[in-house]
């Protein structure tokens, strides 16, 4: 899988010179992320699915034949993301990490988990995307337990398409019904003009 990395490297603008942070937008009421140190690389992924058959083979090389099946959503991973709160001696956790947990739960009411949009300064990079895999790890605590350093091994954002309300990613809307003439007659009906229709082609 492609990935990129981050590191405690602050990029700043190269006109104004203000730091701009990498951030994660949702409007599903879930709390802002924002990088701490920003990403020194981010590699996108992006699949073609194929299939080959055996039996059907080019004429020239012989070769199999492939058919294209689908393109798969793009992907962005980003590794080693570090969060460091060894000088004010804060809970790196419940600054930091407890906004990543939460992208990967269910949003309430919702079937799906929070959807985000990935941009860094003017940038758009995924305009709809949500967290597909978080693998972090605390790597320093003070002497009284309180965890003041945490690593992102991998972080994984996924394209995500329009979801119904309250339902999955990429699921389609109900077809509307009119309940005042929706009945097994009426169906039987139209069922039987389509038929009709259909001999006469």
């Amino acid at each position: 899988m492609a990935s990129a990395t981050s590191s405690p490297i602050t990029s700043t603008s190269s006109k104004s010179g203000n730091l701009v942070k990498a951030t994660l937008i949702s409007d599903d009421g879930v709390p802002q992320i924002e990088f701490m140190f920003n990403p020194t690389e981010l590699v996108f992924e992006g699949v073609v699915e194929t299939s080959e058959s055996p039996g059907a083979r080019t004429e020239d090389k012989g070769t199999p034949k492939v058919s294209f099946s689908h393109v798969k959503a793009y992907k962005v991973t980003i590794n080693k993301i570090l969060f460091d709160t060894y000088e004010d001696g804060g809970d790196v956790v419940k600054q930091y990490i407890e906004n990543f947990r939460k992208s990967v739960e269910f949003v309430k009411g919702k079937e799906r988990p929070p959807i985000y949009q990935f941009m860094w300064g003017k940038q758009v990079y995924l305009r709809r995307c949500f967290i597909e895999k978080l693998n972090y790890k605390l790597t320093m605590f003070l002497p009284d337990g309180t965890p003041v350093r945490a690593v992102i091994d991998s972080l994984t954002l996924k394209e995500a398409d329009e979801p119904k309300e309250n339902g999955p990613l990429g699921a389609k809307p109900p077809a509307k019904v009119d309940r005042q003439t929706d009945s097994l007659a009426n169906r039987k009906s139209s069922s039987g003009k389509k038929n009709q229709r259909t001999s006469k082609i």
